[in-house]
């Protein structure tokens, strides 16, 4: 299907999507969207770049498809997408849409400023941005109260978290609506609790990037093998449990075990990069309390099991495919 057309199985003013940019993020959100079964329609300015955004979708769909990962065929799927040069037809009936234009503030300002004309009262407005804030795109809208930031990782369809990042002036309906909206398709929402430059997901990623640059750069180790010691190591136990938790089982007493005698070195390393973090008590406490609720220390023996064997099923999965 391509132009502006609508499916016309689907009601138009029922669950229905608007993407503004037809980029990678945008075909991401579009999968992440009708996949969930939802009508989603993309605007894209780019006449070269509408003709070819549902084929770039039907490929995705069909390596999903091809892994399992996909309970419809991609055919299916595709029939619930509509691609338009006009942004008021993508956000007609739209009860949410998702902004996944190029990082430029004035670009992403004066979107939303037609979007917040154009949109219905009730449509929840969301920007994609990985390193701008909602009050920096949309302090000034008459409709700002339902703008918020909902950040993913990429690719969405793969990658199901995303971050929801509300404004001071984020009505908390707004907040709820989507937070509900992204679960009830398969995404696992995080909630930003404060506005800061680039969120959590990137700060995370740029923390590891900026050390990794810095040992490649002082001759302590080779960039492949840098990847193969993050890939191999510190990924491996990450794509089971958060870093938080990898401390709390890899220790007998927890985390705060860990800070007693691993914190004064991460304390060194940060000072000799020029940031002076300590792990202060009351945060490695709070941080104690949250994960011991979650991995009780009565249970540690069956938790470092259940962690142990989800990794054997990692490692037993790579091994089949590899014969």
């Amino acid at each position: 299907m391509g132009g502006s057309d609508f499916p016309a199985s689907h009601d138009r003013g029922r669950g229905r999507i608007g993407i503004v940019g037809g980029g990678s993020i945008g075909v991401g959100w579009a999968i992440v969207f009708a996949r969930a079964g939802l009508v989603t329609t993309v605007f894209e300015p780019d006449g070269g770049r509408r003709r070819v955004l549902l084929e770039e979708v039907e490929v995705r769909l069909g390596e999903l498809d091809a892994f399992g990962l996909i309970d419809e065929s991609p055919a299916e799927i595709v029939a619930r997408l509509a691609v338009t040069g006009d942004l008021g037809e993508a956000l007609d009936g739209a009860v949410h849409v998702q902004e996944c234009a190029p990082e430029s503030l004035p670009l992403k300002v004066d979107l939303f400023e037609r979007m917040d004309g154009l949109a219905d009262a009730a449509t929840t407005l969301a920007s994609s941005s990985s390193t701008m804030t909602v009050s920096g795109i949309a302090a000034e809208l008459p409709g700002r109260s339902r703008c918020l930031l909902a950040h993913p990782g990429n690719p969405p369809y793969l990658i199901r978290v995303v971050e929801l990042a509300p404004a001071p002036f984020t009505a908390p309906e707004t907040v709820d609506s989507t937070r509900e909206l992204f679960s009830s398709a398969g995404m696992l929402p995080i909630m930003v609790r404060e506005e800061i430059d680039c969120l959590v997901f990137n700060r995370l990623q740029g923390a590891l990037l900026r050390e990794a640059l810095c040992l490649v750069r002082d001759g302590v180790v080779a960039p492949g093998d840098l990847d193969l010691l993050v890939s191999e190591g510190l990924a491996r136990r990450w794509s089971v449990i958060g870093p938080l938790a990898v401390a709390e089982l890899n220790t007998r007493g927890g985390i705060a075990a860990h800070a007693g005698f691993m914190g004064r070195a991460y304390g060194r390393i940060g000072i000799e990069r020029g940031q002076e973090d300590p792990w202060e008590s009351d945060v490695v406490q709070r941080v104690a309390e949250d994960l011991e609720s979650r991995f009780p220390p009565s249970c540690r023996d069956e938790q470092v099991l259940w962690r142990d064997r989800e990794l054997m099923h990692l490692e037993s999965e790579r091994r089949r495919r590899s014969r």
